[in-house]
């Protein structure tokens, strides 16, 4: 028998919520496909939520709306982007857009600052809602998501792909089945080179007010992956942080690269001509809103942190380091979980300790290529026992599209929300919660010079057992 529309994206949100009312599948009939509006045509909400959604499930969803702040942009998406016949709304007029095309879901892909606004909106009229992490960028914002969910009915599914690769997984599945016991200490450092990592400081994302700092922007993946893996929520953060490489620090001063009189002495001259996608989504539509895509990293308005770290101890007494550097030689990750019976050592992408067969500069963008095509090749995890000798575990890993993980993670959503997921994968508005609260936490300590307990900062009380 088959569910109404408001039924299926219901089934998805309970298990994003992780409750433990049954599933139901959903069959689309050829007449009936899942409506949606996408907030946000910028290269996220154009290539991952709105080209691959058309591309591989055209014959079950389609898109009713566009809204975006930059209506020169989103035609130009609209026509050569997307190739869709629906309307497009300014963002002023995303409550016209909701009583007109009346979608089932509403997927916001706009600026980290103005998730909130589109989401409480959403759910408030009566939408499902899916959105790009991090779900918002400080305290205040989060309570009014949580709030609003829980007034109006609707729910929120917060897009993490990270923990959908199966390098990731394999490691989750080896801690379920106790393979190092229990949990007692994480550390985990993430590495951003001078190309990803540059990147950040040339957009908005430069900017605490639109990003929440790379703390939250950058970190919630990692927070999420973390919460996810120790299956518990947190409950206390120290942070340290300064902005030390970029902004006010470097030696040359300009708007853009494009009219910068140093481009044959600054390293990260960037020019943004060679980029056709780039030129196309962003320097043709940049008189509209005076957004440059090719900011200088340099300039003085930057006000996040290059450089952060942050302690965080959760409910269930698991203590974590994490760091974060932004200007790094390579770009990759590397984590160490320690528990009563051993520890599991897990890396991706560190030169000295992988095979890499592509550029590092190149990095970035085939991770984001939902094209791009390379065959599977085994990375290992390394299973250490105490009073043993250690062992591989060797994991077939890709690198297009998140390592897998945005197939797997629009899958889940669209193919198979009822289908159990032995390891709990989706991701629900507590768990988007409590990733970017970690964030929040960390830069109020920064701020202030002392710890920040979670319970603090939103109604949510940290759980020992995530579930």
């Amino acid at each position: 028998m088959k569910t109404s529309r408001r039924e299926f994206l219901t089934s998805i949100s309970m298990l994003a919520a992780t409750t433990a009312v049954p599933l139901s599948a959903f069959s689309f009939g050829k007449t009936d496909k899942l409506k949606m509006v996408l907030v946000g045509t910028g290269a996220r909400g154009t290539l991952f939520w709105g080209a691959r959604l058309i591309q591989q499930y055209g014959d079950i969803l389609e898109f009713v709306g566009l809204c975006d702040s930059n209506p020169s942009r989103m035609e130009y998406v609209k026509k050569e982007r997307l190739q869709v016949s629906c309307n497009t709304y300014p963002d002023y007029e995303f409550e016209k857009m909701i009583h007109e095309t009346k979608p089932d879901l509403v997927i916001v892909t706009t600026d980290d600052a103005n998730h909130h606004k589109y989401i409480i909106k959403g759910l408030d009229m009566g939408c499902d809602v899916l959105t790009e992490k991090p779900m918002t960028i400080d305290e205040v914002k989060c309570q009014g998501i949580l709030d609003a969910e829980r007034r109006s009915g609707r729910n929120l599914v917060v897009g993490f792909n990270y923990r959908w690769t199966p390098y990731v997984t394999k490691v989750k599945e080896m801690l379920m089945n106790k393979a190092v016991g229990e949990i007692r200490s994480v550390d985990y450092h993430y590495y951003l080179d001078t190309h990803h990592g540059g990147n950040y400081f040339r957009r908005w994302h430069g900017l605490r007010q639109k990003s929440g700092t790379l703390l939250v922007h950058k970190s919630t993946h990692h927070f999420d992956l973390l919460n996810w893996w120790i299956d518990s929520d947190p409950a206390e953060v120290f942070g340290y942080g300064d902005l030390e490489f970029y902004g006010s620090n470097g030696p040359f001063k300009s708007d853009k690269c494009r009219t910068c009189p140093h481009t044959g002495e600054c390293d990260f001259y960037w020019d943004i001509s060679t980029s056709n996608f780039r030129t196309t989504m962003y320097v043709n539509h940049e008189h509209v809103d005076g957004y440059y895509r090719d900011a200088c990293v340099y300039r003085d308005e930057i006000n996040i942190y290059d450089k952060m770290s942050a302690q965080v101890k959760y409910a269930n007494n698991v203590v974590l380091n994490y760091s974060l550097t932004t200007y790094g030689p390579f770009e990759g990750w590397r984590v160490a979980i320690n528990g009563t019976e051993g520890r599991i050592e897990a890396w991706l992408d560190i030169p000295h300790l992988s095979d890499l067969s592509v550029d590092p500069a190149d990095m970035h963008d085939i991770q984001m290529d939902q094209n791009f095509e390379e065959e599977g090749k085994a990375e290992p995890i390394i299973m250490h026992k105490l009073w043993n000798e250690y062992k591989r575990v060797n994991v077939i890993q890709t690198r297009g599209g998140h390592g897998g993980g945005d197939q797997r993670l629009q899958d889940k959503i669209f193919r198979t929300p009822g289908e159990k997921d032995p390891y709990d994968r989706a991701a629900g508005v507590r768990d988007g919660a409590m990733s970017l609260l970690i964030g929040v936490a960390a830069r109020k300590s920064i701020e202030s010079g002392e710890p920040i307990r979670i319970s603090e900062l939103t109604d949510l009380e940290p759980r020992v057992k995530r579930i």
